[in-house]
């Protein structure tokens, strides 16, 4: 890419494609192509032909999704997999026929057998049967790799597919009634610290922001999720492992791979599959450690109780970046420095 490329960000109102959007400027990348979905409804395949047709972007990093946690994953299934599908479709098709130098496309870690062995490497893809409840939302995902592999030894593009581990960041989802485990314990533990401190008014006034119309359903909110002065509930024993990268850190992936890794680079036999790369951090951290950390960096006091009665869910999973190593990318953000900012962001956003 020169500083001069068109290049487009599909999602950059996201959690990685606003980063990907902020890394590309810090870079000096001057001709960065972005649309809203009023402006561009990626579902409408002529709007999508008539976006690529006028502006002609060069490279694209396609970030857009239906994205959520495992409730809506299971409870809109048809959403999931028709609207990602969907998505990926109109982009790459549209990218090939114009002629797109280079496309990333961005999956998920749900692509590989919830029962993976550990670390997991990018050949565990389709060995064994996915995890229930994203599966339609995860074939979706698998089915982009595939077909940019596809387009790949078809068409000879240039479309290179990237599987991030869970992911967090500045601009993350806290909504206590659908975020995932980190942001949610972030603001379960302020929210505890803030009730400590008998700052009930603060309490309220921050779920009311999106959780909540009221105090009286602020209250249950709350009660809900096992959150007072002296403690905070969480599900699970605390034994599960978790990886988590963070988002500037997944940004600057998503650059250098586009700048330095080309499809021709991934192809090791002449049955070619497997040809997209895991973006992990390299470590994990039980629920139990990651819970303790945030309390020490959020300033709370209080205990911090386990339900064992409350399912686990999948024991670890660490993704192998080795293939990503090796063409010379290292994460640079540790958790805690990453949980330190996320946490003064949310404070700024939410108070």
């Amino acid at each position: 890419m020169h500083k001069d490329s068109r290049i487009f960000v599909a999602g950059h109102r996201g959690l990685v494609g606003s980063a990907i959007t902020d890394e590309l400027k810090r870079q000096g990348f001057a001709n960065i192509i972005t649309r809203t979905k009023n402006e561009l409804n990626l579902l409408d395949s002529q709007q999508v032909e008539n976006f690529f047709t006028t502006y002609k972007p060069e490279f694209v990093f396609l970030a857009a999704a239906k994205v959520g946690g495992i409730l809506a994953n299971n409870t809109y299934r048809a959403d999931f997999i028709y609207e990602n599908l969907t998505i990926q479709n109109n982009i790459v098709i549209n990218s090939y026929k114009i002629g797109v130098k280079k496309l990333l496309f961005l999956g998920s870690s749900c692509i590989y057998p919830k029962d993976s062995p550990q670390p997991i490497k990018e050949n565990y893809l389709l060995t064994k049967e996915l995890e229930y409840t994203n599966e339609p939302y995860a074939i979706a995902k698998i089915a982009g790799i595939k077909m940019c592999e596809s387009f790949n030894l078809q068409y000879n593009t240039n479309f290179i597919s990237i599987m991030p581990t869970n992911l967090y960041g500045n601009n993350d989802n806290f909504n206590l009634l659908n975020s995932h485990v980190l942001p949610a314990l972030i603001r379960k533990i302020h929210l505890a610290k803030l009730l400590s401190d008998k700052n009930e008014d603060m309490v309220y006034k921050d779920l009311m922001r999106d959780c909540a119309t009221n105090e009286d359903e602020a209250k249950a909110i709350l009660r809900k999720f096992q959150i007072d002065a002296k403690s905070v509930g969480v599900w699970g024993s605390g034994k599960p492992r978790r990886e988590f990268l963070h988002n500037q850190d997944m940004a600057r992936a998503s650059v250098f791979v586009m700048q330095h890794v080309d499809f021709c680079d991934l192809i090791d036999s002449h049955e070619v599959r497997n040809t997209h790369i895991n973006v992990g951090y390299g470590k994990d951290i039980s629920i139990f450690d990651l819970a303790n950390l945030v309390q020490e960096i959020v300033g709370f006091d209080g205990e911090i109780v386990f339900d064992s009665s409350k399912p686990d869910g999948t024991f670890q999973k660490l993704m192998d970046s080795s293939k990503l190593q090796s063409f010379g990318f290292q994460p640079q953000i540790s958790l805690r420095d990453g949980i330190k900012s996320v946490y003064q962001h949310y404070l700024k956003q939410y108070s």
